[in-house]
């Protein structure tokens, strides 16, 4: 074998050897379309879950079908502050381990009636900001009541929504001062 060979295929061995320590597998991947946010395909998910559990699909579309969880992701990193993104991170990923100390199983595992009773209580939980063990209530409880803010807000302004079932008008309509009051008919607010 050759001397020169035999010393680059050392030089590129130990270079090689070099890099692996620094390449680190183990965690994962960093969703790139959030700038403030460190959010994770898994914890997308989480959040798509969630905003499934509050509005449901049944007759008419839910939440998840029209990508509600993409608002509010978009909302958190474009309109809150520093802070509140944060609140709203440390919520996110303390979620899951309150959801198995409180539930008993994780959030995915739990039944339909069952998420929907423990966002009840996750929404209604505070906590004392001086303990962490209510600083881990007090994130949860933030990140709970902005996912359901956001998710009730991204699903009435949806497109579907405000054009297939609650039609937007620009203009109120047309005036006519022979109708009465009783012959008006209501709009359809449930579908």
């Amino acid at each position: 074998m050759n001397r020169r060979h035999a010393l680059r295929h050392i030089a590129l061995i130990s270079g090689g050897l070099a890099l692996i320590p620094s390449c680190d597998f183990s965690k994962e991947d960093i969703l790139a379309a959030y700038e403030n946010l460190k959010i994770t395909a898994t914890q997308k998910a989480l959040i798509a879950a969630i905003s499934d559990s509050i509005i449901p699909a049944g007759e008419i579309k839910g939440a998840l079908d029209l990508a509600v969880p993409d608002f509010i992701l978009v909302m958190v990193n474009d309109c809150f502050t520093k802070e509140n993104q944060e609140k709203f991170t440390a919520g996110l990923e303390a979620f899951p381990e309150y959801a198995e100390k409180t539930a008993g199983k994780k959030f995915a595992d739990l039944s339909s009636k069952e998420k929907e009773t423990f966002l009840l209580q996750g929404l209604a939980v505070t906590g004392d900001e001086n303990t962490s063990e209510g600083k881990l209530l007090a994130q949860v409880g933030y990140f709970l009541s902005s996912v359901k803010r956001f998710t009730i807000q991204g699903y009435m302004v949806s497109e579907y929504i405000q054009t297939e079932i609650i039609p937007y008008s620009l203009i109120p309509g047309e005036y006519n001062g022979a109708v009465l009051i009783a012959d008006i008919q209501k709009t359809r607010v449930n579908g």
